[in-house]
């Protein structure tokens, strides 16, 4: 049997011990992260050779391999935080019931009677936080701050608006850096500091293999059954060009699968001998049968025309 490989695989990382992600505890083979908008994924085996060389010519004589190693690597579209706290080793904060400061920023004006009135910013529950700190810096026209702070302003008894701007301001165009309280549980908060790394997972990935005889396909599994993902990550923010990918690259290391704990092996790869082929349950969409109401329909449009007629002779209206 030959086969093609051009399809991607949906890849699932499973908990090698019990694991806390936010609020959350995960179970030893509990599945933690589930990707399936992978845009590449790639297995890669690599070996160091050493040689014994001499003679004339200083010739290789025999070959040493060893130092194997295995690099499966996914690239995924999207990402949830989730997904962040798993590549980067951040943790991730989520707690019920708990209140968190979030920053915000906004453009402005101050009114004549010395008032900034916030409530385009701020959602319907939301409120500026009289607590934390709030800097409003006069603007240019051109919405670029000169540096020149407004001071001694209180928040209004709503939460919606600063007060208290000497009269000269008034008219001004102005800045406001501040902080509204959000309730944790509408919040994914992931902290990355220098002590924590990526971790170790059970790796499955299901992906498809074409047969060369039959053109069908065939579902194949790869199973790494100890990786360590890399820390490294890049998280690319632009206007310009494609969106941002985001690359889990996994070191495989020897690991027992579930079924054998005799062997440890860095990869397994199974391709089912069997066609992937779906039924393809394909029905008309605009059918003409009575079920769907045609006749209903019909009925329901002959007695519309005829109250319309009837409509027409009482008002003398054309319709």
């Amino acid at each position: 049997m030959k086969f093609g490989v051009r399809e991607i695989c949906n890849v699932v990382f499973k908990a090698k011990a019990a694991t806390k992600i936010g609020k959350i505890t995960f179970k030893a083979g509990q599945p933690v992260l589930y990707i399936d908008t992978a845009k590449t994924s790639t297995l890669e085996g690599a070996a160091t050779t050493v040689y014994a060389q001499g003679g004339r010519g200083n010739t290789r004589l025999i070959a040493w391999e060893g130092e194997k190693t295995l690099t499966f690597t996914v690239e995924d579209a999207l990402l949830s935080p989730m997904g962040f706290s798993i590549l980067s080793g951040a943790g991730l904060f989520s707690k019920e019931g708990e209140k968190v400061h979030v920053h915000t920023t906004s453009a402005a004006s101050v009114s004549a009677d010395g008032i900034i009135d916030l409530t385009d910013a701020l959602g319907a529950s939301e409120k500026i936080d009289d607590i934390a700190p709030v800097y409003v810096t006069v603007a240019e026209a051109d919405g670029s701050i000169t540096g020149e702070l407004i001071e001694n302003l209180t928040v209004s008894e709503d939460g919606k608006k600063l007060e208290g701007a000497a009269a000269a301001h008034a008219g001004d165009s102005v800045f406001v850096d501040f902080y509204v309280v959000k309730d944790s549980g509408n919040v994914s908060e992931l902290q990355i500091d220098a002590g924590n790394f990526a971790g170790y997972y059970y790796v499955e990935a299901s992906t498809l293999f074409r047969d060369e005889n039959t053109g069908k396909d065939m579902p194949a599994e790869i199973t790494l059954p100890n990786v360590k993902i890399q820390s490294n990550f890049t998280f690319s923010m632009a206007a310009t060009g494609d969106p941002s990918t985001f690359t889990f690259t996994m070191d495989a290391f020897p690991g027992y699968t579930y079924f054998d704990k005799t062997k440890k092996v860095l990869c397994v790869i199974q391709i089912v001998n069997e066609l992937n082929e779906e039924e393809k349950d394909i029905k008309s969409v605009m059918p003409h049968t009575a079920e769907i109401g045609i006749e209903a329909n019909r009925n329901d449009s002959k007695a519309g025309k005829a109250d319309d007629k009837e409509i027409s002779e009482v008002t003398g209206a054309s319709i």
